[in-house]
Parts: structure tokens; C-alpha cells; sequence
């Protein structure tokens, strides 16, 4: 790994000791180094790519496959184990950025024209990969994750959570419902709302503008992680990129800090505790 990787992993144990606990049976915690981060990068190559490729067990060069970008060195990774097996189970990165003045240097940058958001004023995080283990199913999983971003938020003073919530695979079909209810209910404001950028695009807003969503299909078909984003007041991109080399559809999501209602919040807080 690179030097300022490590440093920058040395320089999140200070900072991060809310980030190390146990909720139930599941263990949260930092990566600490090397052995932990391709931990997280196998995890991730096997939820976005190998669990719909050739079976890992029987193709060795399958099971050492790792998913890795530019933005791992910068980022914080957030473990979620089986405290009873030592299994990951779950795992996510956090890119923390002082305001919107340093937008650019996120991976949604990457995909998204996101100029309107320079002017956000507050402390900001990209969530990033997050994914749970295809074989784990446990809905306390993504409670332990959201208790870590809890604790994230409360650390650092984040005002914005943001990143891109993926659908799985690049077939819009089966997800007209869901993205017919982002358009109705969860578009971005427009002060902040991304512009196209990426070369493939799903105009879902444009194209189902007179679709009425069935809202148990939308919902039933929305990623877990993105439905608990919009249940606290969160709001999405006007398109979904196709992205071919992770397969999957994702949107721009964002949830201003301010805008959970207090009942949500309060929620948030008892889990985390």
C-alpha cells in the first residue's frame, strides 16, 4: 500500500475510536492495515462482481480477485464483522472533505457534474462501496453500519452525507417503479442537483414522468442502503449512471445532516448508542 495510505490509516486510530464497538453480535471497526483493507476490496469485488461471475470457491484466481481505486489510499474503511466467526460481513469507506470547495476529489466526481454543490458550506463525507456479504442477510448488519455513520457524523460534525446508491446490474428493467418513485418523491433540490457527466445515462426523471409508481414493487426493489437514506430525507440525482465496469445502475444521493426529521434522528442516536 502506499506510504500516505498507511499514514493516513495511522492518522485515522486517533480520531476514530467511536468507530470501534460492538453492536449485538457484529464487531465495527477501522481498518488497520494492509491485511484489513484487501479484506474489504475482496469483500467488495465479491458483492459487485464476483457473486454474478464464475463461483469463487472452485476458481482460484476468482477468490484473490480485489475491487481497488486511486480513492482507497484516502479514505477511512469501515469493517462490520461476525464477532462469533471473525467473518466480514459488511464494509464501507468514508472520504471526509472540509466543505464543498473540495467536491472534485470524490469518486462521485468521477460520474456526476457536481459544480452546484461547491457552494455547500459545512464539513462533508462520501460513502463510499459500502456492501454487505451476498450470504449475510441479517438486517443488524445495516444497523451496526448506520450506527457507525452516526458516530461519523457526531465525531466530525459532517453537515452532508453523500455517494452513489447502486442497483445491481445495468438492465433498467425490473426497477421502472423505484426510479419512477425517486423522480415523484426524491429529486435533489435544484440548488444542489448534479448535472450529466457521465458518458451513459438512465434520464429516469425525463423518461417516467408519467409513470405513477406502485410504491410496495419501488420499494421492495430499492437498495437497502438507499432506502434508508430517503426514510431520513435524503434526495437523489435527476439520472442513474450505467456503470459496466462494476455492473450496476447508481444515482447521486445526498442527506443534508439538518433535514433528518428529529424522530429519525433520535432513532439514530439510540442505535448507535
Amino acid at each position: 500500500m502506499a506510504a500516505r495510505a498507511k499514514a493516513g490509516m495511522a492518522g485515522a486510530k486517533g480520531q476514530g475510536a467511536m468507530l470501534a464497538f460492538q453492536k449485538g453480535r457484529y464487531r465495527v471497526r477501522l481498518a488497520a492495515g494492509d491485511d484489513d483493507l484487501r479484506a474489504a476490496q475482496r469483500l467488495r469485488w465479491l458483492a459487485f462482481i464476483g457473486n454474478r461471475v464464475l463461483p469463487v470457491a472452485e476458481d482460484g484466481e476468482a477468490a484473490s480477485a480485489l475491487d481497488t481505486d486511486d480513492h482507497d489510499d484516502r479514505c477511512r474503511h469501515v469493517l462490520v464483522e461476525d464477532s462469533r466467526t471473525g467473518a466480514l460481513v459488511a464494509c464501507f469507506r468514508i472520504l471526509q472533505l472540509a466543505n464543498g470547495t473540495e467536491i472534485g476529489e470524490s469518486y462521485s466526481a468521477q460520474h456526476y457534474d457536481l459544480s452546484r454543490l461547491r457552494a455547500f458550506p459545512g464539513p462533508m463525507a462520501e460513502i463510499g462501496r459500502f456492501c454487505i456479504h451476498p450470504e449475510h442477510h441479517d438486517p443488524d448488519i445495516l444497523r451496526a453500519a448506520w450506527a457507525a455513520l452516526t458516530r461519523h457524523v457526531d465525531e466530525t460534525g459532517v453537515e452532508l452525507l453523500f455517494g452513489c446508491s447502486s442497483f445491481m446490474g445495468t438492465d433498467t428493467h425490473g426497477y421502472e417503479d423505484s426510479f419512477a418513485m425517486l423522480r415523484e418523491r426524491h429529486i435533489a433540490p435544484r440548488r444542489w442537483l448534479p448535472r450529466v457527466k457521465a458518458p451513459d445515462v438512465f434520464p429516469f426523471a425525463r423518461l417516467l414522468r408519467r409513470r405513477k409508481p406502485d410504491a410496495r414493487r419501488a420499494m421492495a426493489a430499492m437498495p437497502p442502503l438507499l432506502r434508508t437514506y430517503l426514510l431520513m430525507g435524503g434526495w437523489v440525482s435527476n439520472h442513474a449512471v450505467v456503470d459496466h465496469q462494476l455492473d450496476t445502475l447508481h444515482v447521486f444521493t445526498g442527506l443534508e445532516i439538518r433535514a433528518i426529521p428529529p424522530a429519525r434522528a433520535r432513532l439514530l442516536r439510540a442505535v448507535a448508542g
